[in-house]
C-alpha cells in the first residue's frame, strides 16, 4: 500500500509546477506594477507639467469609467448584519482605498522620493493590517510575524524617521504621508474581508465613489493643467492608471488561486528594492545608504509578516 501511494504522488506535483510558475510570474508582474506606478506618479507629481491635482484626476478617471457596470452587481448584506453596520464596511473600503488614499499616497510623492514610498507603504500595510486583524478578526500575532513586524518598524526608521530628527526639508511630511495610506490600506483590507464583498466589486465602488466626490471639487476649484500638458505627460498617467490599478489587481488575484494567499503576499517584499532601482534611472533619485538599509529591512520584515517561509518550513518537515 505505501509503493502504490509513494509511486502516486509525484505525478500531481509534476503536473503543478507549470501553475505556480505561473502563478509566481503573475506575483513578480503584480509588484513590477505596482513599483511601476509608485515612480510613474511621482514624475507627475514633480514633472511640472501637471499638477498634483491631475494625476490624482488621471489615476482615477479611466478605471472610474470601466469598473462602473459591476456596481449593479454589489451583493446585499449578510444575513445577520445589520445595515448600518455594512453601510459602515463599505465607507471604510471607500476611504481605505479611494480618494482618501489616493490624496494622502500621491501628496506624499510630492514631498519625498520614490524609493521612500516604495519602502514606507507596502512596509505599513502589513504592519497596521496584523494589528487590525488582532484586534477585529481575532487573529493570532505569532512569534514571525512579530519578528517582521519589529523589522518594518526598523527600516521605517531607517528610511524617513531620522529625517525628521534630523529635519531634513519636507521629506519628512512625504514619509509620513506614505504611513498614513499604508494604514489607510489596512483599514481597507480588514473591511473587504469582513464585507465579504469580491475584489472587483470594492474596486468599483473604490474607484467611481473617488471619481464622484473628487471630479467636481477638481474642475471648478482646483488647479488644473490638463489643457497644457504634454500629451505624452498625460498619456502615461492613463495608462498608470489601469495597469497598476486594474491590471495588478488581475494578476495579483491570480497568483493568489496559483500559490496561496500568504505566498502571493509575500512577493509583496520586492516591492520597495524594485520601486528604488526603479527610480535611479527613470527619475535620478539615488537612496542614501540608510536608505538602502531600510529598504533590506522592510522588505524582509514584509517577507516574514506575510509568512514567506511558511512553506520552506512545512516542506522540509
Amino acid at each position: 500500500m505505501s509503493a502504490d501511494t509513494s509511486l502516486a504522488t509525484p505525478a500531481p506535483v509534476v503536473a503543478a509546477e507549470p501553475s505556480r510558475l505561473l502563478g509566481a510570474a503573475a506575483a513578480l508582474a503584480t509588484i513590477l506594477l505596482w513599483a511601476i506606478g509608485l515612480v510613474i506618479t511621482r514624475f507627475g507629481a514633480t514633472a511640472g507639467s501637471l499638477s498634483l491635482w491631475d494625476v490624482v484626476f488621471l489615476r482615477m478617471a479611466l478605471p472610474a469609467f470601466l469598473l462602473v457596470p459591476l456596481l449593479f452587481r454589489l451583493p446585499a448584506a449578510p444575513a445577520g448584519r445589520s445595515r448600518g453596520r455594512h453601510g459602515l464596511l463599505l465607507v471604510i473600503i471607500m476611504a481605505g482605498a479611494g480618494l482618501p488614499f489616493m490624496l494622502t499616497g500621491s501628496g506624499g510623492l510630492f514631498f519625498a522620493p520614490a524609493a521612500h514610498a516604495g519602502a514606507l507603504m507596502p512596509g505599513s500595510m502589513p504592519l497596521f493590517a496584523a494589528l487590525l486583524a488582532v484586534l477585529f478578526l481575532g487573529e493570532r500575532f505569532t512569534a514571525q510575524r512579530g519578528i517582521g513586524t519589529v523589522l518594518m518598524l526598523l527600516g521605517a526608521i531607517a528610511v524617513g524617521g531620522w529625517q525628521v530628527i534630523g529635519g531634513d526639508g519636507n521629506t519628512w511630511r512625504g514619509d509620513l504621508m506614505f504611513i498614513c495610506a499604508g494604514a489607510m490600506w489596512s483599514c481597507y483590507t480588514v473591511a473587504l474581508k469582513k464585507s465579504g464583498i469580491g475584489a472587483w466589486q470594492a474596486a468599483a465602488i473604490v474607484y467611481v465613489s473617488a471619481f464622484v466626490l473628487y471630479t467636481p471639487v477638481y474642475l471648478f476649484w482646483l488647479d488644473s493643467r490638463l489643457l497644457t500638458a504634454p500629451i505624452f505627460h498625460i498619456g502615461i498617467q492613463v495608462v498608470q492608471s489601469v495597469a497598476s490599478g486594474l491590471l495588478s489587481m488581475a494578476f495579483y488575484g491570480y497568483a493568489v488561486r496559483r500559490l496561496g494567499a500568504a505566498p502571493a503576499a509575500a512577493f509583496a517584499a520586492l516591492t520597495p528594492a524594485l520601486t528604488a532601482l526603479l527610480a535611479v534611472p527613470l527619475l535620478g533619485e539615488w537612496p542614501e545608504p540608510a536608505t538602502w538599509g531600510g529598504i533590506v529591512a522592510v522588505s524582509l520584515g514584509v517577507a516574514l509578516a506575510n509568512g514567506a517561509f511558511n512553506r520552506y518550513t512545512v516542506s522540509n518537515r
